[in-house]
């Protein structure tokens, strides 16, 4: 019977490691010697885990980091301590001269319409020493409805607006309905005192009014770069 010869005669070599070389050829897990000054642990008891806080690192050293100072106070040209920490600029007397009159304007248009009103209504207007007490009180009252009014708002006067200028506290956060309450009885003594609380900016080492002081609130520059006026 013919048989068909074999189309390969060398068996090619065969690229797979067998277990037994790999598992010979392997090196033994080497053992810590253990010195003569170090005594030997007992077989059956773990070795006792180190304190990673009482090691010091011989190649990272630790490092000696000053501690940060504590807030104070800023210092004024005259070495007397400031009441206001933040860094934001008090409005000029001029800026707030200039804001008050338009809240002034303000109160006026309103009184004046009462007026007219009151005219149109029938009303006489005669000015003696009765009517010129009604119309002065009628007028006190109309301004503090106008101020009390921006209080329930929780918002700058218009005068402030106009002028772009908005209330800040001492450390330069929005102030809340408290400090605001404040402004506002603040700034009603400041007028009953024949306007001696507001004239106090120009004395004050910082241009704060009794007010400001009262209140510990300040009007400032809406953004830095409005133009109005500005303190060189």
């Amino acid at each position: 019977m013919a048989v068909q010869a074999s189309l390969f005669p060398h068996k090619p070599v065969s690229k797979v490691i067998p277990f037994e070389s790999y598992t010979a050829g392997r090196a033994e897990p080497a053992t810590r010697k253990v010195s003569a000054e170090e005594p030997a642990m007992p077989a059956g008891k773990p070795a006792p885990r180190r304190n990673p806080a009482t090691q010091t690192s011989a190649i990272q050293p630790t490092l000696d980091f000053l501690q940060p100072a504590a807030p104070a106070p800023r210092t004024l040209k005259t070495t007397v301590e400031a009441v206001i920490y933040c860094d934001a600029p008090v409005a000029t007397p001029i800026h707030r001269a200039v804001a008050f009159s338009v809240d002034l304007s303000m109160v006026l248009i309103g009184f004046g319409m009462f007026l007219g009103a009151f005219y149109l209504g029938g009303g006489e207007i005669v000015l003696n020493r009765v009517t010129i007490g009604i119309f002065g009180a009628s007028f006190l009252l109309l301004a503090l409805f106008y101020g009390f009014l921006w209080l329930l708002v929780k918002s700058e006067p218009f005068g402030m607006h106009a002028t772009h200028l908005r209330l800040t506290n001492f450390d330069g956060f929005p102030p809340d309905a408290s400090q605001r309450t404040l402004r506002f009885a603040g700034t009603c003594l400041s007028l009953c005192s024949a306007g001696l609380g507001l004239l106090w900016a120009l004395a004050d080492e910082e241009s704060l009014t009794w007010q400001d002081h009262i209140s510990k609130t300040f009007p400032t520059l809406r953004t830095k770069e409005t133009s109005f006026v500005r303190k060189r």
